[in-house]
């Protein structure tokens, strides 16, 4: 851990005078019972117009905007959200972050988003708690065990850390596991760089730096309409007025396809619940995340103990943040087959949260066919851990109005050109 040792206010060009977080502002703030904090963003009625209206202020949409503001020097920005920051799928997930992808597309957008992770803390000036505990992907036939040796030659070919462990290399990391069971385990691949995050503190802490820049964060603020004149967006009405702008970035994760079609834009796009479940806090045993695709369960302990516990989509499409019974019964009884001694642990508490998810299984981070509409949806459930590469390539794409070299090939022309970057199955329960 680095911690950044002295006591300073921070301030860039056009931006907001801010409290910068060190070992001495701990310490100082100590003496006055920790009530001399300032608030750690703003809560701003919006102006009547701005160079770039973000519409979505989770992960992907607050980084969309810090990265506008540090990368490319725009400050009037105005991030509007129809209910509270972050909480929406950010708040939502189960914090995996990996990028050991399959395809050279996928692979090499979510390695920039893994490098960006690995300095977001000091960057950020927010600890957002990466902790690179490693990722295992379990293999439980014979074709599970080609992918995985495919993949990971995929990988190295191009940069990323991967690993193909044998079921005793599995056995030494996890003792108390399971591989006779059902779905045999028969190895798996592994990224040692990846790991989890706290989901709260990365909307946090983006939030907190891009307000530093000047970036106002609009709260239920819910946008109801998109201006359209001469081919072009000119503004958004909203339930707190209208918003003049000629640029609107649409980031809202599985409402993105209902955003769009406010601006005459039909997406590939289909919304699916997703759920996930947290246990009762247990003492430290689990050292990494352990993922399968055959059984669709994946599971890690979070720092304060709880076992989290995730499945795969549920079938039918919908906007319902709750899911279905049936999905969390196999996801628990594939949890309790791997790890018998889990068996008598009780569950505390289940969400649901909505996923977008596009015929390829991959994101679209594209321009639109509407001038100055840019449209950035479709991450099914890997969204978590692309936030910081999503929104650096996004902030490009808007600010130069065009693609950068990553996120070129997941334009929207893809879906009527046939250039598709199938990540189905290559992608572990697609997380």
């Amino acid at each position: 851990m680095i911690i950044v040792l002295g006591y300073q206010r921070f301030i860039a060009p056009g931006s907001i005078t801010v409290q910068k977080f060190s070992i001495w502002s701990l310490l100082r703030n100590s003496l006055s019972y920790h009530e001399g904090w300032q608030r750690q963003w703003r809560s701003p009625e919006p102006k009547r117009e701005y160079d770039v209206v973000v519409v979505g202020a989770g992960g992907h949409g607050l980084a969309t905007a810090y990265y506008l503001a540090k990368e490319h020097g725009i400050s009037n920005i105005a991030v509007i959200e129809r209910g509270w920051l972050g909480g929406g799928n950010t708040a939502r997930n189960t914090t995996i972050v990996r990028s050991n992808y399959l395809w050279d597309e996928a692979s090499l957008l979510y390695e920039k988003s893994m490098k960006l992770w690995e300095g977001l803390s000091q960057n950020l000036n927010y600890n957002v708690m990466f902790s690179q505990r490693g990722v295992m992907n379990l293999g439980h036939t014979l074709q599970d065990m080609r992918d995985i040796e495919r993949r990971v030659s995929a990988n190295r070919l191009n940069g990323v850390d991967a690993l193909v462990l044998s079921p005793a290399d599995i056995k030494e990391r996890l003792p108390f596991i399971n591989l006779n069971t059902r779905y045999p385990i028969l190895g798996a691949s592994y990224q040692p760089r990846a790991g989890v995050a706290r989901h709260d503190a990365v909307a946090w802490g983006f939030a907190r730096a891009a307000d530093a820049l000047g970036v106002d964060i609009i709260q239920n603020c819910e946008v109801i309409g998109i201006h359209r004149a001469n081919g072009a967006v000119t503004g958004v009405d909203t339930v707190k007025g209208f918003i003049k702008t000629k640029k609107i970035a649409v980031v809202a994760a599985g409402h993105s396809s209902v955003v769009a079609q406010m601006a005459g834009l039909r997406l590939p796009i289909e919304s699916h619940p997703l759920q996930a479940l947290v246990s009762e806090p247990l003492k430290p045993i689990f050292p990494t995340v352990v993922m399968s695709n055959a059984i669709h369960a994946y599971i890690s302990q979070s720092d304060k103990g709880d076992l989290v516990i995730g499945a795969g989509i549920d079938a039918y499409t919908g906007y319902g943040q709750r899911g279905s019974y049936q999905t969390i019964e196999h996801t628990l009884q594939a949890i309790v087959e791997m790890f018998p001694l889990f068996s008598r642990v009780r569950m505390n508490r289940q969400w649901g949260g909505i996923v977008d998810v596009s015929p390829d299984a991959s994101p679209i981070i594209s321009k639109t066919p509407l001038k100055g509409l840019y449209i950035n949806c479709g991450w099914g459930t890997g969204g978590f851990k692309a936030t910081p590469g999503s929104g650096w390539v996004m902030a490009h794409t808007v600010a130069q109005d065009r693609p950068h070299a990553l996120n070129e090939a997941f334009g929207l022309d893809r879906f009527y050109t046939g250039h598709l970057i199938d990540e189905h199955g290559a992608a572990a329960v697609a997380h």
